[in-house]
């Protein structure tokens, strides 16, 4: 199994520079793949704010990325949890950091708008120190 980088994983999905491209998805099709959670939280960002496409088409890119055949990604449940959450409105980032959280009373912020959609998704209670 080889562990893959954001940027390989932003030019499968992308092909944004066509050499990286073919030799991004020559190695993720014939390979055994992992993604660690931290990867796969970097690439939501990239496609988003760097690459600009809709949070929506991310989410989607996203799950049909890493539910292909060789595709292995740390922390599973966590991730359906958090784009169970995303796909409800809240930020993957959010939603990932309360899916890992969630063996602990609360979660901890100054973000006022988490704490919204975490009641909304009636995930962990988030509150302000």
């Amino acid at each position: 199994m080889l562990a893959i980088d954001t940027n390989v994983i932003v030019r499968y999905l992308v092909a944004d520079d066509l050499d990286q491209a073919r030799r991004a998805k020559a190695l993720i099709d014939g390979s055994v793949v992992f993604v660690a959670t931290t990867a796969l939280l970097e690439t939501e960002w990239v496609l988003r704010r760097a690459v600009g496409v809709a949070a929506a088409e991310t989410l989607a890119a996203l799950k049909a990325f890493i539910g292909l055949d060789n595709v292995t990604v740390e922390d599973e449940a966590f991730i359906a949890q958090a784009f169970d959450w995303a796909e409800q409105g809240m930020d993957f980032a959010h939603a990932l950091h309360l899916a890992k959280a969630s063996d602990c009373e609360a979660f901890i912020s100054f973000d006022r708008d988490l704490a919204k959609a975490a009641r909304k998704a009636n995930t962990l209670v988030v509150r302000e120190p």
